[in-house]
């Protein structure tokens, strides 16, 4: 066999096993639209460095339903990650754009410009090391959700499964952990002082006073009451 022959059935075989593994994640993202994912691939990364440290810890998570977290922090988190979230179909291409300026005029990637839908994907799926082809994948999961889930389905998960601090997943176990309370009982504040914990929520678990998070805290409060849930 030639070296073009062996080339072309290692791409076959390649193109074989693609094909394989998005079938294996759009099975899944079609079993959760009626049943609720126990864990994610960001969840399982982050206790596989936990038990590194202590071989007995656990994440802090507990699934709730939608109809039991409060509207408070479904607004708080829309005004703070996704304001056009229940309009477009997984991706704001201004937003992107934005946030691609942003990062040109600082020199680093300062913004993300992720919608929910993207960042559940991420989540759901994909690992943190950072490869040439984890944004397309993450784009393709991106539709696949929005193909399949309501928007109403695609924020339950969401707000179940991210990460709320250091082993902490999910609003239930946020809830509890910062304010003693449960997720349904959240006040505005509270809302929108986890909402803003979001994009750094292991320093923010630590540094719960920083002056920044108590400024984007604000900022979130403002803008809730226009912010449009599912």
């Amino acid at each position: 066999m030639t070296t073009k022959q062996y080339l072309w059935r290692g791409l076959k075989w390649f193109l074989l096993l693609l094909i394989v593994y998005q079938l294996w994640i759009f099975i899944h993202i079609c079993w959760w639209i009626n049943f609720n994912p126990s864990t994610s691939a960001f969840m399982e990364d982050r206790l596989e460095v936990l038990q590194e440290k202590n071989p007995h810890a656990e994440l802090k998570h507990r699934w709730v339903p939608y109809k039991n977290i409060s509207p408070n922090l479904k607004r708080a988190l829309i005004a703070a990650e996704d304001a056009k979230f229940v309009d477009h179909e997984g991706f704001d291409w201004e937003g992107i754009e934005k946030a691609y300026e942003k990062n040109l005029r600082k020199g680093k990637v300062v913004a993300g410009g992720s919608t929910i839908s993207q960042q559940l994907a991420k989540n759901l799926f994909l690992s943190t090391k950072r490869t040439p082809w984890r944004k397309l994948e993450e784009a393709m999961i991106t539709v696949m959700l929005e193909s399949t889930m309501s928007k109403r389905r695609i924020f339950e998960i969401y707000l179940n499964v991210i990460e709320w601090g250091n082993g902490i997943f999910g609003a239930e176990a946020a809830a509890r952990h910062y304010f003693g309370t449960s997720a349904k009982n959240l006040s505005s504040e509270q809302a929108a002082k986890l909402a803003a914990m979001v994009p750094n929520p292991r320093y923010y678990d630590k540094h719960q006073s920083a002056q920044g998070l108590n400024r984007k805290t604000g900022i979130i409060l403002h803008r809730m009451n226009s912010a449009a849930i599912p």
